[in-house]
């Protein structure tokens, strides 16, 4: 036997292998699917609704018809506010999802919560996820107008500073279209119901496939079609 020929043969097997492997791993890469978390309140648990109509389902449902390799995982937690959502951080990390979506703020308002406490603790909540490699949208929230215009003032600035600062994506209302709106909510005029979900979902779908497009870009993954 020619060890010469014998060494080129096992080297090009070898060779071989390896480009096989590499092309195996790119393809699973790009079959992965993304994982989107929500971190919220119950706006986003589902309060009143059912699990397959909660915002989450119902948005991971519309992304799957659009052509989106995405998986929503819902994180809400009815009556939570943003001192709870920085305490479950570690549990939400355990999902290892790629992107968060914070959606908190809404019972700190109904509470009358310092609006100073509840930009610290939004503040704390986003520096966490971006430490631990999570790309980040921010969802904002509005005070409710009976606190008078001193406190909607301060609260509703929170979220467009917190973006700035972090430069991180805003969705300005979570509610936008819903809010206040008798016959997208339930009968307490605070949660919405499965028209309203929808209704949410389809006005913040936009927002999310354009950032879904930038998070690709940033990771070099194919996010849709």
């Amino acid at each position: 036997m020619n060890l010469r020929t014998g060494y080129g043969r096992f080297a090009a097997a070898v060779n071989s292998l390896l480009i096989a492997i590499l092309c195996l791993s790119a393809a699973n890469a790009q079959t992965a699917p993304i994982k989107l978390a929500i971190l919220g309140d119950s706006l986003a648990a589902g309060y009143g609704v059912s699990p397959a109509q909660a915002m989450p389902a119902r948005l991971e449902a519309a992304l799957k018809k659009a052509g989106r390799n995405v998986t929503v995982i819902n994180h809400g937690v009815s009556g939570d506010t943003t001192a709870g959502g920085l305490q479950r951080i570690d549990w939400m990390l355990a999902d290892k999802p790629d992107i968060a979506m914070v959606e908190l703020g809404a019972n700190d308002a109904l509470r009358a919560t310092d609006p100073a406490a509840t930009e610290r603790n939004l503040d704390a909540i986003i520096a966490k996820l971006k430490e631990a490699g999570v790309t980040v949208w921010l969802a904002g929230m509005l005070a409710p107008r009976n606190y008078g215009p001193e406190y909607a003032q301060q609260f509703d600035g929170i979220y467009q500073r917190l973006a700035d600062k972090h430069g991180v994506p805003l969705y300005a209302f979570f509610l936008d279209g819903v809010a206040q709106d008798p016959a997208l909510n339930q009968d307490d005029g605070i949660h919405p119901n499965p028209k309203g979900v929808d209704v949410i979902v389809g006005r913040i779908l936009p927002f999310v496939t354009r950032n879904l497009d930038d998070h690709a870009a940033s990771v070099h993954r194919p996010a849709g079609p």
